[in-house]
């Protein structure tokens, strides 16, 4: 486990509020940009790949950002009350809060996608100089949508639309995840391959081509909305979703030194 303080960032009000638990890594150097990572959906900042990136930073000297979500590991708020929208901010709010100089932001799954949509919202802010790069695994881009929505059985949209959840299960716990009516509408409002993506910085995506729950194709599309930025793609035959062999984080931590 990091020696990195744990931290609490509060945002919202009222019924809205919520205790972001966070750890800063500070560097000593100036001179090469901090990380920030972002972790998939119903992950947390001690997973495998998290904790990786923590020991290449000490390793290395480099400032690295953990946190979770709002229901996710030790924030506050309930996973339920989660949303695109929701994680957005709170994602945008510890960026802002908790990082000094460009950043490259670091993201699986869930997370690959709020880096791409964070750097959507800060290039409109005017605020692209944020942005060092990005190495992103299994970008789970219009997750909601395009890889829950449009596979869900006829009994699951049923489930959403009328009950307001559906419990889904996943080979990544014993327990369902619940799929939220306000997390599909929400997902709606912030999808990205309906057009041009600008990332405004380059990119380098890992992609496993065993990858059951990101197809890799789907990540291809991605590739190809993205205009104006230079990114590459590498795909792994034998890679499943997570991504975590030893092999594939020394991909990652090449991928993240090209970048530097």
């Amino acid at each position: 486990m990091s020696d990195a303080e744990l931290q609490f960032l509060d945002l919202g009000a009222g019924d809205d509020a919520r205790r972001i638990a966070f750890r800063r890594r500070a560097s000593q150097g100036q001179d090469r940009a901090g990380l920030v990572w972002l972790s998939g959906f119903k992950s947390d900042m001690t997973s495998t790949k998290a904790q990786a990136l923590d020991d290449y930073c000490t390793k290395s000297d480099r400032a690295l950002l953990r946190f979770d979500y709002s229901g996710h590991g030790a924030s506050g708020g309930l996973f339920e009350a989660g949303t695109v929208t929701r994680w957005l901010e709170e994602t945008l709010a510890l960026i802002r809060a908790a990082t000094t100089g460009p950043q490259i932001l670091v993201g699986s799954s869930m997370g690959g996608y709020l880096a791409l949509l964070a750097a959507r919202a800060l290039g409109q802010a005017g605020e692209a100089a944020r942005l060092a790069g990005m190495a992103l695994i299994a970008p789970a881009v219009d997750f909601t949508q395009a890889l829950i929505w449009e596979s869900a059985p006829t009994e699951a949209r049923r489930a959403i639309m009328e009950q307001g959840a559906w419990a889904r299960h996943s080979p990544y716990s014993p327990e369902p995840y619940p799929i939220t009516k306000g997390l599909i509408e929400d997902g709606r409002r912030h999808l990205l391959l309906g057009g041009a993506i600008r990332t405004h910085c380059p990119v380098r995506i890992l992609q496993g081509m065993q990858d059951a729950d990101v197809p890799y194709r789907h990540v291809m599309a991605l590739v190809e909305h993205i205009a104006g930025d230079p990114v590459t793609l590498t795909l792994i035959k034998d890679g499943d979703h997570r991504l975590s062999r030893p092999e594939d984080l020394a991909l990652l931590i090449a991928a993240i030194e090209s970048l530097s």
